[in-house]
């Protein structure tokens, strides 16, 4: 037996959300790793699974947990043996495949990385697929040749998961970062994550004009809609925009205008299907440039029984940082 948070909806589509202790013949058999975890984290995506506020989950009954963090237990998959330490982000996991909010977790070795010797089981949860996102948003602002010496960088939803990171890397890796916020409140925090500023996020949340005056040189979006079209609008000559996020909306009410007159790059940034090489390089560099002092500041840490309570705050907007689930 083994405990999980456990998501179930019935014919007449009542939902439930609960810890159930369910049978490891209840385990998906399209697994050839049994992973015992030890850690897991909730992301935005987590939120809206537990409680129900977007077809995430497309298979039921289903185990949530998109992430996870442990140590192998069986292998039938050549690039993995008993005692390897893994990690596990995105792939489907807790949408159609049994997640990691669990105690055991039977995964396809495929999905899994070997984790990183600097980082810790609870270090890499309190990272999880937000701060993984976070990294290959800088990746792909490298990656557009935006340096540090470019510019002021822009990270939306600040506050969040993503955006906490962003600026934490960001920062430690010399750019100027500023930061958007609708929680005065948290302005010293993002500060300490080493926010050069921090801007209230109505300036951005409303229609804007298709082009405005060149500020940024780079910009993580973790908001969507009308913030990243003015943050498009926005980004000086040459400049990139990573987005990752749909906190405002799914829709881009933008123009051509930014790509076509001034260069700007508009780079798509998704965690769920990135290739091995792409994750294994983002989570080298998290290991290498992350202050992981910034990151014990970034995340408080909760038994399992605490996970579902925790994402209704996140489906609410009371969190702030990284919600580490101890197993």
């Amino acid at each position: 037996m083994f405990k999980a948070v456990f998501l179930q909806k019935n014919e007449q589509g009542e939902f439930k959300a609960s810890i159930e202790q369910l049978d490891e013949s209840q385990l998906p058999e399209a697994g050839d790793v049994l992973v015992r975890i030890s850690h897991s984290t909730l992301n935005y995506k987590d939120g809206l699974a537990i409680c129900n506020k977007s077809p995430v989950v497309r298979q039921w009954p289903m185990v949530a947990g998109i992430d996870g963090a442990g140590t192998v237990v069986e292998s039938a998959h050549p690039g993995f043996k008993p005692g390897d330490e893994v990690i596990l982000n995105g792939f489907g996991v807790g949408e159609t495949h049994w997640g990691c909010l669990a105690e055991k977790a039977k995964l396809k070795g495929d999905w899994l990385i070997k984790r990183p010797a600097g980082l810790s089981p609870s270090q890499a949860m309190a990272i999880g697929t937000a701060g993984y996102t976070a990294m290959l948003c800088v990746l792909g602002l490298e990656k557009g040749g935006v340096k540090p010496g470019s510019g002021e960088i822009l990270v939306t939803g600040a506050t969040g998961g993503v955006g906490s990171i962003a600026i934490a890397l960001l920062s430690k890796l010399g750019y100027t970062v500023v930061a958007t916020n609708g929680k005065p409140e948290q302005t010293d925090f993002l500060k300490g994550l080493g926010a050069s500023e921090v801007m209230d996020r109505k300036l951005l949340s409303e229609p804007g004009k298709p082009l405005q005056r060149e500020r940024w040189a780079g910009v993580v979006d973790c908001v969507g809609s009308h913030t990243l079209a003015n943050a498009c609008a926005q980004t000086k000559y040459g400049g990139t925009v990573t987005a990752c996020g749909l906190a405002q909306g799914m829709d881009l009410p933008s123009s051509v205008a930014p790509f076509i007159l001034r260069g700007v790059t508009l780079t798509g940034v998704d965690s769920v299907m990135a290739p091995l090489p792409v994750r294994e390089e983002a989570w080298r560099r998290l290991a290498a440039d992350l202050d992981l002092k910034k990151l014990e500041g970034l995340s408080r840490t909760l038994p399992l029984e605490g996970a579902i309570e925790a994402a209704a705050q996140i489906m609410a907007g009371t969190n702030t940082g990284r919600v580490l689930i101890k197993i």
